[in-house]
C-alpha cells in the first residue's frame, strides 16, 4: 500500500464539516496529479481516457504515479498536471473526475459540476482597494483553519516575497480589520500572493472581508511595524528546477487542450 498522501487525509476528513471540505478541494486544486491518456501528449493537446458510467462521463487521474500504474496495470500514457489546471480544462465540458479509483482510500467520482465550481473559484480575483493604517497591533481572533490555510498555501509561493506578517489593524476611517503584510515581493508577482491569500480565505470558510493583503519593502516603515508586532510566515527559498522540457500542463499560462 502507498504511503498516505495530502488527497487521502483531506478526504478522510472531508465528511465532518463544511469547512473541510472546503479544504479537500482546496487540496484538489493545489494537487499534482496524473491524467491518464490514450496516446503520449503531442505539444499542449492531449487525450484523455474518457469512461462512460451510470453518473456521466470522466477522466481518471491519480495523486501518485505509481498508483495510476497499479490500476492500470501496464505501461500508459499520461501527462502530470496540477488540480487547478485539470479543472479548468474540464470546465464546461460536461465531463467528471475519477480520483485515485480502486488504489487508494480517497478514491472517489467527482462530478462536472463540482469541477465547473472549483474552477470558478480558483479564478475569482480579489478587489483592488487602498486604504490608509492608523494602527498595527498582534493578531487576534482568527480561527485556526485560516491560519493552517495560509501556512499551507504561501509554500507554494515559494520565492516570491521575503517573507509574510499576519497583523491586526486600524484604518483611518475607523474600520479594524487583519491585514497579510508581504514583504519585498518580486515584482509582478503581487497578482499571485493577493489570490493565493484569497484562496486560503475562501477555502477556510472565512469571509472574504476577513483579511486584506499589502505590500511593502523592507525599509517601509510599515514592514518594521508588522514584523513588531505580526504573526511571521516563512516562505520556502525557490529551489532551482531540473532541466528538462516543459511538460504539457505545467505552465498555467499555457493549459492543455483536449483533442
Amino acid at each position: 500500500m502507498t504511503p498516505e498522501t495530502p488527497i487521502d487525509r483531506a478526504h478522510a476528513e472531508m465528511e465532518s464539516s463544511d469547512a473541510a471540505r472546503l479544504r479537500f478541494f482546496e487540496r484538489l486544486g493545489d494537487a499534482e496529479l496524473f491524467l491518464l491518456l490514450t496516446e503520449e501528449a503531442r505539444d499542449e493537446n492531449l487525450s484523455p481516457e474518457l469512461f462512460d458510467l451510470a453518473d456521466g462521463r470522466f477522466v481518471l487521474a491519480f495523486d501518485r504515479e505509481d498508483r495510476l500504474a497499479a490500476f492500470v496495470g501496464r505501461p500508459a500514457p499520461y501527462a502530470a498536471l496540477s488540480g487547478r489546471v485539470l479543472a479548468a480544462m474540464l470546465a464546461g465540458q460536461g465531463v467528471g473526475l475519477g480520483l485515485n479509483l480502486d488504489v487508494a482510500p480517497s478514491a472517489m467520482l467527482i462530478p462536472a459540476e463540482a469541477l465547473a465550481w472549483l474552477d470558478a473559484t480558483l479564478g475569482n480575483r480579489p478587489d483592488h482597494v487602498e486604504a490608509r493604517i492608523s494602527e498595527v497591533t498582534p493578531p487576534g481572533g482568527l480561527p485556526e483553519a485560516l491560519l493552517s490555510a495560509l501556512d499551507a498555501k504561501l509554500v507554494s509561493a515559494a520565492g516570491l516575497a521575503q517573507g509574510a506578517y499576519l497583523a491586526g489593524v486600524v484604518y483611518h476611517e475607523g474600520a479594524r480589520g487583519h491585514l497579510l503584510g508581504f514583504v519585498d515581493a518580486v515584482a509582478g508577482a503581487e497578482a499571485a500572493l493577493a489570490k493565493a491569500a484569497s484562496e486560503a480565505l475562501t477555502f477556510s470558510g472565512i469571509e472574504a472581508g476577513a483579511m486584506d493583503v499589502g505590500f511593502f519593502s523592507a525599509s517601509d516603515p510599515m514592514a518594521a511595524a508588522l514584523a513588531r508586532v505580526g504573526l511571521r510566515f516563512e516562505l520556502p527559498k525557490p529551489v532551482a528546477p531540473a532541466s528538462a522540457p516543459s511538460a504539457p500542463g505545467m505552465d498555467p499560462g499555457r493549459p492543455p487542450r483536449l483533442k
